[in-house]
């Protein structure tokens, strides 16, 4: 199965990094469910901004993790 770590840009231009293995299915998650992570359901709507894909669980949320420690600028780097 193929996993997902992508970064949101939410409505008051904060960053959300996630990941799944159903990206599209996850991005309808936050920008229109319950089901989206309480960050992301007060800041609607969310764009995608950038994503990777990986193998396997354990290697997306590894990357997962280390783009959660970088600062904001390290992060927009990654799309702009």
């Amino acid at each position: 199965m193929t996993y997902f770590v992508y970064i949101l840009e939410c409505a008051d231009k904060t960053l959300y990094v996630g990941c799944t293995n159903n990206l599209e299915k996850r991005i309808l998650q936050h920008n229109t469910s319950k089901q989206g992570a309480h960050y992301t359901k007060i800041r609607r709507p969310v764009i995608l901004r950038y994503s990777e894909k990986f193998p396997n669980l354990k290697l997306a949320r590894a990357r997962e993790a280390e783009i959660k420690r970088w600062d904001r600028k390290k992060k927009l780097n990654l799309f702009n």
